[in-house]
């Protein structure tokens, strides 16, 4: 199975666990009449419209570059993990509003084993779903796979709050049957929600940044500056590193320093070995080379990135001021 069947087969499990949990959470919160449940319920149901949006993408995002699109499709998971954190964010603000209606008037929960019951299978069932949502988002660097395990994941925390919320109202029924603990259902439904509008703070924060064109996290640029130090004396100095990032595509721009005198064939290899070296470290990345001789016109940010002993960084500035 290649990258793209993986996340696509991946993405589908997502959509078919979201439609069993859709489907349970709202017969069993209508036959008991628990807010909460239907909150979660919703927060499925938003989930599985996002893992719909995620299948398309993760689809989309790894066709090849084309025409039309030079530098492929890999912004489509970012778009499509923007959407997604807006929409649970949509759904978090409807889940308050019903559950501070519900708080001011709180009605009786019957059954409230069931409830209890289909809130455990939902909590299993999203466990082992975002266990492997987040292993193939490692294995595949998808930002949508990514987004779509955060989904199931905080659906797992919200699903145990609810389930706890309903088990006490149960235990506070059989201790002292005239107790009147169902102001805990819409309580639990607005814990809920604002776990939901975290997670959705997050996801934006997250997928946004690289619609942005935000650089390549720190570490990973250090790898590209300590790969291109270990040419030296061949290459003289680099600056002007530029990196971003679409969906799980990356790509690196960066200008080198040679001696005037190299021929185009040997610093052709050069280029070569580097792009190599970072394309094979970094899966899914397109790497730019820019070859300038060391010709002594030095100015502030090829100093900085000047890989000369110090004695010829003297030489090479005296020549500068010379010219």
């Amino acid at each position: 199975m290649d990258l793209r069947d993986s996340k696509v087969h991946a993405a589908r499990l997502s959509v078919l666990s979201n439609t069993s949990l859709v489907v349970m959470k709202i017969a069993v919160g209508l036959l008991i009449g628990s807010v909460s449940i239907i909150s979660e319920a919703i927060h499925s149901g938003v989930d599985l419209l996002a893992s719909l949006i995620t299948t398309f993408s993760v689809s989309k995002s790894s066709m090849p570059a084309d025409v039309e699109h030079p530098f492929g499709h890999g912004k489509v998971e970012n778009i499509s993990g923007t959407v997604e954190a807006l929409l649970i964010f949509l759904a978090a603000v409807w889940i308050i509003f019903e559950a501070i209606r519900k708080l001011l008037d709180p009605e009786p929960i019957e059954y409230v084993g069931w409830g209890v019951g289909v809130m455990a299978i939902s909590a299993l069932v999203n466990m082992f779903v975002s266990r492997m949502l987040f292993r193939v988002a490692r294995e595949t660097d998808s930002v949508a796979l990514a987004a779509d395990a955060w989904h199931l994941r905080t659906d797992v925390y919200t699903s145990a709050g609810v389930m706890a919320s309903l088990a006490l109202i149960g235990l506070g029924h059989l201790i002292s049957p005239a107790a009147n603990l169902y102001w805990l259902d819409p309580v639990a439904a607005i814990t809920v929600a604002l776990f939901i509008m975290g997670a959705a703070y997050r996801l934006t924060l997250r997928s946004a940044q690289d619609l942005m064109d935000v650089k390549l996290p720190a570490e990973e640029e250090a790898w590209i500056r300590q790969l291109i130090m270990t040419q030296k004396p061949v290459i003289h100095g680099f600056h002007l590193l530029r990196t971003r990032k679409a969906g799980n595509y990356r790509f690196v721009d960066f200008h080198i320093k040679v001696d005037p005198s190299m021929s185009v064939e040997d610093s052709h290899k050069i280029t070569d070995e580097l792009s190599r070296s970072i394309e094979s470290h970094f899966r899914n990345t397109s790497v730019t080379v820019h070859i300038e001789p060391c010709d002594g016109r030095c100015d502030d940010h090829c100093l900085s990135g000047c890989l000369l002993p110090e004695a010829e960084q003297k030489a090479v500035m005296q020549k500068n001021r010379r010219i």
